[in-house]
């Protein structure tokens, strides 16, 4: 995901092969003595490393920082933080979360707003077979890069309603695992929505957790925690026009590590009619190339629905640019983690409000 997991060691691997062994049999001295060789040996090696002289730490980070801008070279970034607690700390006092950089480099960045301008730009690839969508960060300006993989979500029926697992694992997409983010639930009409984080808020993207790992936070338990909601508006007089959508969503609204949260409005920012095209149309600067009624931009909005000014900047915009290839592009005070769950509902047939 965000950085390979490192390797066992040779002697931790010695050490559990003498562990399997079988309670009655004998193991030689010698063997033994070499476990507790390698051990030291091992332990002298991370203590080498983790007594670097600060200075000399802190230069190495810096320069990784800001030579090693995008994806995949930032896996080496990632690495630093695993060496030690040490490297840890000088790293996470280097690295800035996506507000500040623009970047996104720990699985911890996925719930951290994003900046204010330009925006993060992503795509979603759909897998209609299983139910499955893939984000991406793009890493090019073209649509045919690979990305570099966030997040992954499944859609599952529970009952008479639906529900999409987020995830940081691209294979394993449950509940009870240690990549589980959050989830997105739907009514039985598939028109109101309501986003839960698997942590409570003043701790989504704060907690920096193992860097190596795909956790976000391993200290704490995953949970339900209600963050957002978004809601599509009937339109029972079939008038003409696309589909209209609010959301509501819990946000930070003090500087990049600040716990405190607030309630920011959106909704989605109204079409203009092309009398010579005969269609509604919006402009989304050459990043949605496909007419769908999923296509949707979304502003600030006022609490209540009230809408705000046609000038307001676009927060996130979502749309179709192949058969089951689709860009997102999201800015403050939204996280990927938000913004992806709220694309997510623009997927399924909305027959009351097309």
């Amino acid at each position: 995901m965000f950085g390979s997991r490192k390797n066992r060691s040779s002697c931790s691997q010695k050490s559990s092969e003498i562990a399997g062994k079988e309670s009655s049999a004998i193991v030689p001295f010698e063997e033994i003595a070499g476990e507790r060789e390698r051990r030291e040996k091992g332990s002298a090696e991370e203590d080498r490393w983790s007594r670097l002289l600060p200075d000399l730490l802190g230069e190495i980070v810096q320069r990784l920082e800001s030579s090693e801008d995008q994806w995949p070279l930032r896996k080496n970034v990632v690495s630093c933080a695993c060496v030690c607690r040490r490297w840890r700390e000088t790293t996470r006092g280097i690295v800035r979360p996506p507000r500040e950089s623009g970047r996104i480099t720990f699985p911890s960045s996925l719930k951290q707003p994003g900046p204010k301008d330009p925006p993060l730009q992503c795509f979603i690839r759909r897998n209609k077979k299983n139910s499955t969508f893939y984000l991406y960060l793009g890493l090019t300006q073209t649509f045919v890069d690979k990305g570099k993989f966030l997040l992954a979500a499944r859609r599952h029926r529970r009952g008479a309603h639906s529900e999409f697992i987020i995830s940081l694992d691209a294979d394993n997409l449950s509940q009870g695992t240690n990549a589980y983010v959050g989830k997105l639930s739907s009514d039985f009409l598939g028109t109101k929505f309501t986003i839960y984080d698997g942590q409570p808020p003043s701790l989504s993207g704060g907690s920096w957790g193992c860097f190596a790992s795909n956790r976000v936070s391993p200290q704490t338990a995953t949970g339900k925690f209600e963050i957002g909601h978004v809601a599509y508006k009937f339109n029972l007089l079939r008038s003409r026009g696309p589909r209209r959508m609010a959301c509501a969503v819990q946000c930070p609204t003090g500087g990049a590590d600040s716990e405190k949260n607030g309630t920011f409005f959106l909704q989605n920012k109204a079409p203009r009619w092309h009398e010579h095209l005969q269609c509604w149309c919006l402009n989304f600067h050459g990043r949605v190339t496909v007419a769908s009624v999923k296509n949707f931009q979304l502003v600030a909005g006022l609490p209540g629905g009230g809408r705000a000014g046609d000038d307001e900047p676009v927060l996130l915009q979502f749309g179709k640019v192949g058969d089951d290839l689709f860009t997102m592009d999201y800015r403050h005070p939204l996280s990927a983690f938000q913004a992806f769950a709220i694309s997510l509902t623009s997927f399924g047939t909305k027959l009351a409000c097309e």
